[in-house]
């Protein structure tokens, strides 16, 4: 038997452990309470380490990270945005709450245990939770960066005393929407707080309609030196503007009503334009040929033939001047065929010819005006394109789009390489019809009428000259050749960058 007192001392040595065990887990139960509201390591809330500090220092930090200004850079200036301004905030109770979820998913004595044996709390990665105003930001963007920092381009210029304009500068534009993107980048990240602005380049504007008739009115004047007179006519086919001048001796005249030139074998594309509407969409293999012959080789023979066989083989010239008048072209008409000797079928009496102020001693046989060919060209085109313009809509059922198309192929295959042509690129794309009136070898009028397809936009373009002594070929030719190469030119700028 053991003695008594034995027992009592191990029964107190028992008691004494057991009391310091449990004073030694109440303090670590203490201790780890502490603890518990800090967040472990590893623990990252929005990109943002917060291991070690509470709910209280871990929104500090945030705070301190997110309100940090995002640096934008436009080229060489350097703007510092608050994310105040665009209203930006963090959902702190959001991401703090999921973070005391994500750092231990165990019951709190499991976490005791594990604190115990010295096994920390699992980490996690929060992700950022935030909102701002897309609109805020981009008034911003257009108000203050924009308006402040964009740099227009600077518009090309007519060179004076030549046909070219001077280069443009580009410019630059802000890209707001994209420059938004990348500013919802920089908010919400903690460290990649700057951004180079998408820029985009703004190319420079075609120079005004005014422009343009200055420079041509300067290379008539100036350059080429011409003392007689110019009917001018140009229609932008994209927008309708349109520019219009008879020009003399330096002086612009009146062009309303408009001066009456002889058409001479400009007239046969209002021929073409009758024969087609009445001809039918099969047309026969000889009437054709008498239309390329007329249009493509500008023969006076086909003209006269095509008319009888298509039209009507006395009255076709009266037909075809009733055609121009529905139209609406009332300074346009043909009062007889073109065989010498053939009889005068009217006598014409138009706003153009009754003018006192200004004559060119037309051919009382066929008149037009630079505005009334370049509609009916105009006409043309559009039925060509779309079946839109008059032509469709005044005689309908009776012209239809293929045929505009081949009238405009037949005036493409008049390869006459002077006048409009000349002033033009080579294999650039012409549409046109010219003439001229030579008597004992004196040429007194000269005209060209064509539909230019360029790469910068189509145009319809009417030069007529005339003189009331002569007209030298080559100077004449040039003349229109450089007012044609400057159209095209405005078309189509060069650009410097």
């Amino acid at each position: 038997m053991r003695k008594q007192g034995s027992i009592s001392t191990l029964r107190w040595i028992s008691i004494v452990f057991l009391l310091g065990s449990v004073i030694l887990t109440t303090l670590q139960l203490v201790k780890f309470s502490r603890e518990r509201v800090i967040f472990p390591p590893g623990m990252v809330i929005a990109g943002v380490p917060v291991d070690g500090l509470d709910r209280q220092g871990s929104a500090q930090r945030l705070l301190e990270v997110y309100t940090q200004p995002v640096e934008i850079r436009y080229g060489d200036a350097i703007i510092h945005l608050s994310p105040t301004v665009v209203g930006f905030q963090l959902d702190l109770e959001s991401m703090l709450a999921a973070a005391d979820l994500g750092r231990s998913q165990e019951s709190f004595w499991v976490d005791f245990w594990n604190y115990l044996w010295g096994q920390t709390g699992s980490s996690a990665n929060i992700p950022l939770k935030a909102s701002f105003s897309e609109t805020r930001l981009r008034n911003y963007l257009i108000e203050e960066i924009s308006t402040r920092y964009d740099k227009p381009p600077t518009p090309s210029i007519p060179s004076p005393g030549t046909v070219n304009f001077r280069p443009g500068l580009d410019g630059t534009a802000l890209d707001v929407d994209r420059s938004i993107q990348q500013i919802e980048t920089a908010l919400r990240s903690p460290n990649r707080r700057t951004v180079d602005l998408s820029l985009q380049r703004t190319q420079p504007a075609r120079p005004s309609f005014q422009n343009l008739e200055i420079l041509l009115k300067q290379i008539i004047f100036e350059v080429a030196e011409f003392d007689g007179l110019v009917g001018f006519y140009l229609l932008d086919l994209q927008t309708a503007q349109e520019i219009h001048f008879a020009y003399q001796r330096g002086q612009d005249l009146p062009v309303e009503p408009d001066v009456a030139f002889t058409a001479s074998s400009i007239i046969k594309v209002p021929i073409m334009v009758s024969v087609y509407r009445r001809i039918g969409d099969n047309p026969d293999p000889e009437t054709l040929r008498l239309i390329s012959g007329m249009i493509e080789e500008s023969g006076n023979d086909p003209a006269d033939w095509v008319m009888e066989r298509a039209i009507d083989r006395y009255r076709a010239p009266l037909m075809v001047t009733e055609d121009m008048h529905a139209l609406g072209l009332k300074n346009t008409f043909l009062a007889g065929h073109f065989q010498l000797g053939a009889p005068l079928l009217a006598t014409f009496r138009t706003p153009a010819n009754q003018r006192s102020d200004i004559s060119t001693n037309p051919d009382i046989y066929n008149q037009t005006t630079v505005s009334d060919i370049g509609m009916l060209l105009e006409d043309i085109y559009l039925c060509s394109q779309n079946g839109g313009g008059s032509l469709l809509a005044i005689f309908e059922g009776e012209i239809t789009q293929r045929e505009c198309q081949a009238m405009i192929q037949h005036m493409v295959n008049n390869r006459l390489p002077d006048l409009l042509t000349k002033g033009l690129p080579e294999g650039t794309r012409i549409a046109h019809k010219h003439g001229w009136v030579s008597s004992f070898g004196v040429i007194k009028s000269i005209g060209d009428a064509g539909i230019v397809f360029t790469p910068g936009g189509n145009y319809v373009l009417v030069v007529f000259l005339h003189h009331p002594d002569q007209l030298i070929w080559d100077n004449a030719s040039n003349l229109v050749a450089d007012l044609s190469r400057a159209v095209y030119n405005f078309y189509n700028l060069p650009t410097q960058y």
